[in-house]
């Protein structure tokens, strides 16, 4: 069997236990006994602990005890150790026993790493240093100015460097697990664990994980919301600030400054982001040429289209839709 554990605390984001719980769960059913996985959940106390949502979550054991080793006992060693994300982590560090046990496993697991924003506690730990690692995309930049030795990516939903693994934000948690049953098991017991779940299994590691949509405003009859789905709907035509302001029936400054502070991208990366995820769309769904994705997306030539993707993403855009027809990749 493969043991799998995963650090909880109070506050935790209840998602990223159950999203890599249920796959490696569900993997079971598919899977003989003597490859099967086996799940422990840890936390610095035995009691019961309240997620971020309010859910209550009982951990199997602590970190102490597995880390402790006895003259007829030896400390626990685990073939997967992930830590989870919380709300709080980007900005408070992490209780000590978390960091000291994450500190104490790695280097003793076949592969260990974070769902989400778990990627700070293993900051925290000393685990990032000259890593290529990734989290949720409106914490990257933080992470990136918090532990500057991490390499930083800001764009994938996972990426794997050696033995560590990272996934980007909360649902992304499920991507990487699905990846992990692919790579232990191959391709066809990650797709039949994703049909069980009802979820996409073609999602690479090497995706962007921004949409336009994940920075809609929370009122969608807002101008700035009457801007992005002008945007979306005319995808193909050129944008300057001040059409969008007009759009939105404001001056230019103004529509810029609140653009921002609604969305937390400037208008100019959005525009940029929202042709990318039409290429993209594009790309995974059918096999029309570079030039047509081009002009159809809003870049106008292959070429922008080609440094666009370079610049998000690190591939070309014949390189995407390959690696998104491939199995899933835990490489990123």
């Amino acid at each position: 069997m493969k043991s799998v554990a995963i650090a909880i605390f109070p506050g935790v984001q209840a998602l990223d236990v159950a999203g890599p719980i249920d796959v490696f769960s569900e993997a079971n059913g598919f899977l003989p006994p003597e490859d099967q996985y086996e799940m422990t959940l840890l936390a610095a106390a035995p009691s019961a602990l309240r997620a971020s949502n309010g859910m209550t979550l009982v951990p199997d054991a602590t970190f102490d005890a597995t880390l402790a080793a006895t003259p007829d006992k030896r400390a626990r060693t685990f073939d997967l150790a992930l830590v989870a994300g919380g709300p709080a982590l980007p900005d408070a560090p992490p209780d000590p026993p978390l960091t000291a046990w994450l500190a104490g496993v790695a280097s003793r697991c076949e592969r260990y790493g974070s769902i989400c924003t778990g990627a700070f506690a293993l900051g925290h730990a000393g685990l990032l240093d000259e890593r290529r690692v990734t989290t949720h995309w409106q914490h990257a930049r933080q992470l990136a100015d918090r532990f500057p030795r991490a390499r930083v990516d800001f764009d994938r939903i996972y990426l794997r460097d050696e033995r560590l693994v990272t996934s980007a934000g909360v649902t992304a948690g499920i991507d990487l697990s699905l990846a992990l049953v692919a790579e232990d098991h191959g391709a066809r017991a990650a797709l039949a664990v994703a049909k069980r779940l009802v979820v996409f299994a073609q999602r690479q590691g090497g995706q962007s994980q921004f949409s336009p949509y994940l920075t809609a405003p929370a009122d969608d009859r807002s101008p700035i919301a009457k801007v992005q789905a002008h945007v979306m709907a005319n995808i193909r035509d050129k944008f300057t600030v001040r059409q969008l302001a007009d759009v939105a029936g404001m001056s230019a400054r103004n529509f810029a400054r609140v653009f921002v502070q609604e969305t937390n991208v400037t208008p100019h990366e959005f525009v940029e982001r929202a042709r990318l995820d039409t290429a993209k769309q594009m790309l995974e769904s059918g096999d029309a040429p570079l030039k047509v994705v081009a002009w159809e997306s809003g870049f106008g030539i292959a070429d922008r289209m080609r440094a666009t993707f370079a610049k998000r993403l690190g591939v070309t855009p014949m390189q995407y839709r390959e690696r998104f027809r491939r199995k899933p990749s835990i490489e990123g």
